[in-house]
């Protein structure tokens, strides 16, 4: 494992539960700094490093979709279990995760806070994903997209490919469901983002029925927003998202 990759976990003294769900190629440590603001607030944090992420690019090739979302899926349980409610907050992959939570489990996931996140990409090559992944390892990467001067992420500078083809099968069945979210919606979109559409959001907005969502744009951040400079007002629009939605 990659020093600083390492899972998050913090057990609070309240009722409420949240999952943090990092993005593709990318590890815990881009979602640190949200989880303990949450923690400080006593609120029970889990946030667990997907398979084949924080370790090497080639690992994360012998990866799948259904590795990533069963593993958010188990941490969505246990949280479950022992919490009356719980939301799900998610950046880029991490908010991809969260909706698929949300479709699959109805009103037992409280919420969801959604960061940058990805259902679709406009690149003209994503459509050759399954015969490149046949025959190309990987591609230059798409981690770091930070606008604020000295910030870095931690995650591969290769995209592996077969993973790529993978996440773009979780994008079509998330899509193809975004009619069985109905639960609360906080969406933060980065006004300039290099590595996720705009056009994203939109498909998230409109195919959601959700009664309550809401869109935030964040003026200041790249990508990877929760290490960027729009980072507190994302952490405390959450917090708030969160005693508003209970």
């Amino acid at each position: 494992m990659l020093a600083g990759a390492e899972p998050f976990s913090h057990t609070g003294s309240g009722e409420v539960g949240v999952l943090l769900c990092h993005g593709f190629t990318g590890t815990p440590q881009s979602m640190r700094p949200w989880a303990e603001y949450l923690a400080a607030r006593e609120f029970s944090v889990r946030c667990p490093l997907l398979p084949g992420h924080g370790t090497t690019w080639q690992e994360m090739n012998r990866t799948r979709w259904t590795d990533w979302y069963g593993a958010v899926r188990d941490e969505f349980g246990s949280l479950r279990a022992s919490h009356s409610s719980v939301f799900v907050f998610g950046q880029s992959m991490g908010g991809t995760l969260a909706l698929r939570l949300a479709e699959e489990f109805g009103e037992q996931v409280a919420g969801l806070v959604l960061v940058n996140p990805s259902v679709t990409t406009l690149r003209w090559d994503a459509k050759l994903l399954p015969v490149l992944s046949r025959v190309l390892p990987s591609v230059p990467g798409v981690g770091g997209d930070i606008a604020k001067p000295g910030v870095t992420e931690l995650a591969y500078d290769r995209t592996p490919v077969r993973a790529a083809a993978s996440l773009a099968q979780l994008w079509r069945l998330v899509r193809a469901d975004l009619a069985k979210v109905t639960q609360p919606l906080l969406l933060l979109r980065s006004a300039v983002d290099h590595v996720v559409e705009p056009v994203n959001a939109r498909i998230i907005l409109d195919g959601v029925r959700s009664e309550r969502a809401t869109e935030v744009r964040l003026e200041n951040s790249f990508h990877v927003a929760t290490l960027d400079s729009d980072a507190q007002l994302i952490f405390e629009r959450s917090v708030d998202f969160v005693r508003e939605a209970r």
